[in-house]
């Protein structure tokens, strides 16, 4: 296989390169590095809005209406219907759980 650029034969071009040559060294540092970078002014500034650039509004709204009133004794007693049906399919549920893992464990250990 041959080199990929015409240079010296054989291996000699992937040597690593000698440590004092010119070419390796850097250039002299006659100026910085980095140049100082401009001073930022600040944004630009902004013409004033317009003096109609709100849309109109209302000064007063109207007052608010009085929201009806409630019969607490029917809002317990509709909880407390909700919360029986919800413990009954809580227990069927149970139950229906309850006797499928015996059947499973009674058909994996029989």
């Amino acid at each position: 296989m041959s080199s990929p650029t015409s240079g010296p034969p054989g291996d000699a071009y992937w040597q690593r390169p000698d440590p004092d040559a010119a070419s390796l060294s850097r250039p002299p540092q006659d100026q910085p590095a980095t140049p100082e970078p401009p001073a930022y002014p600040g944004p630009p500034r902004t013409d004033p809005p317009s003096v109609h650039w709100r849309p109109p509004t209302i000064a007063t709204p109207p007052e608010p209406r009085h929201m009806p009133g409630q019969n607490m004794d029917a809002i317990e007693e509709a909880e407390g219907s909700a919360r029986t049906v919800t413990f009954g399919v809580g227990l069927v549920a149970g139950a229906v759980a309850l006797i499928l893992i015996c059947l499973l464990c009674g058909r994996a250990l029989f």
